[in-house]
């Protein structure tokens, strides 16, 4: 990418987390949102700037993917839509083809090759052969309990140990991730789901 050109970026997932990437994004010089997508029919078709608050920046309108992708010059496309890997794989799949990298903060992607190793050789192939980059990152996992403590010990003669731990009132939380980790439901419904696995903060497992 040349030198002081402004990155042409698409949120794809205007949820919570997309809103607040948005909202970042367009505080940036170097940033030029040119697309939004969504699939809630009550986002679609409205401005992007009815969810950000950035009144003045006004002109992106929320779509569905097929009506964006390919259709549009994106450099980049910011995917907010799930913790879950394998619900994020035909989105990422469908991005790739048409030659468009991708930063995510889908937990499950942070290193895939672990817990999904055949989707991840599936991305892997496609990232390659279209020549873009598939990138999972964000807070958790990637910099607060990861990078942040390694750089902390940059100032240490020594290292002996090194705990980590996070303690959150999930109930200041927003709505998607009160809802992963049981909230709202009754006690039987949350011994079901902690047996089947499905009840967890996905950036810590």
């Amino acid at each position: 990418m040349e030198m002081g050109k402004r990155i042409k970026v698409a949120i794809y997932g205007v949820g919570p987390i997309g809103i607040k990437v948005a909202q970042f994004i367009l505080e940036r010089d170097c940033f030029d949102i040119v697309g939004a997508v969504d699939i809630d029919p009550e986002k679609v078709g409205k401005d992007l700037s009815e969810f950000t608050g950035f009144t003045h920046k006004k002109g992106v309108i929320i779509q569905k993917a097929d009506d964006l992708l390919g259709k549009k010059d994106i450099d980049v496309v910011i995917l907010t839509t799930s913790s879950s890997l394998s619900k994020v794989r035909q989105q990422i799949l469908d991005i790739v083809k048409h030659k468009i990298n991708i930063v995510s903060t889908c937990e499950e992607l942070s290193y895939p090759w672990l817990t999904s190793p055949e989707i991840a050789k599936e991305i892997d192939e496609s990232a390659k052969k279209f020549n873009v980059s598939v990138l999972g990152t964000g807070v958790n996992p990637g910099f607060l309990m990861d990078l942040l403590p390694l750089i902390l010990t940059g100032v240490c003669q020594n290292v002996e140990y090194l705990k980590v731990e996070r303690i959150q009132d999930a109930s200041k939380r927003r709505i998607p991730f009160q809802q992963k980790v049981g909230i709202g439901i009754t006690p039987e419904e949350f011994k079901k789901r902690v047996k089947e696995g499905t009840l967890r903060h996905v950036g810590l497992t």
